[in-house]
């Protein structure tokens, strides 16, 4: 910026933005001080290197605002994870799901995981027909952005909310003043817990397909 440019000319632009032409520094930096602005180097690598006459100090700032202003109305994206067993009792189910529609109406993505064991691994439809029914059930709040994959031991499928939803829950969160994930961080522990039971509840059967694991 100023004197500390050290190129011998510049291709000059004006402080609205008209091009003024190849110039020597020295001209550059005298038109400069005739308008009581800065010279700024703003493209350094051109040749010659593109300067403009602009208030330096108000670009800072203006920009700075802009950034602030960014941050502030920048949407974090949030991605929780429920995990289910093929063989969940129905009860299981149903308040995972209510936790699914919970973070979904947070505004968050949710990784639904289908966590498969033994001879449960042979039969993958159990899952498949799991995540299918999960879906349809949510369909007024999300949609499936990953679908149904096989990883392992566990099918993997990704839930986000529809866009209108995810609006809604910002709007909600900016006008009670609080952060962001506030929301959907409360229920967290919840969700932990009810899936650390679903990892060891395999009582019963959904009645989506028949119990041949002999468990």
């Amino acid at each position: 910026m100023n004197e500390q440019i050290r190129a011998r000319e510049v291709r000059l632009v004006g402080p609205e933005g008209e091009q003024v032409g190849i110039v020597p520094l020295e001209r550059a930096l005298q038109l400069a001080a005739d308008v009581d602005l800065d010279l700024v180097e703003v493209a350094p690598m051109a040749r010659p290197p593109v300067c403009k006459l602009m208030d330096f100090g108000k670009f800072k700032y203006e920009s700075a605002l802009k950034a602030r202003e960014a941050r502030r109305n920048q949407q974090q994206t949030v991605i929780k994870e429920m995990k289910l067993r093929p063989k969940i009792d129905p009860h299981d189910y149903e308040t995972k799901k209510g936790h699914v529609v919970r973070f979904l109406k947070a505004g968050d993505k949710v990784k639904v995981t289908i966590m498969f064991r033994g001879r449960e691994q042979s039969r993958p439809e159990l899952g498949y027909r799991l995540l299918r029914r999960l879906e349809s059930e949510i369909t007024d709040l999300g949609y499936v952005e990953a679908a149904p994959k096989q990883d392992g031991r566990n099918m993997i499928m990704v839930l986000a909310p529809h866009r209108a939803v995810k609006a809604s829950a910002v709007a909600a969160t900016a006008s009670r003043g609080a952060p962001r994930d506030r929301a959907a961080d409360e229920s967290a522990p919840a969700a932990d817990e009810t899936a650390a039971v679903g990892e060891t509840a395999t009582a019963g059967d959904t009645g989506l397909a028949a119990d041949t694991s002999g468990e």
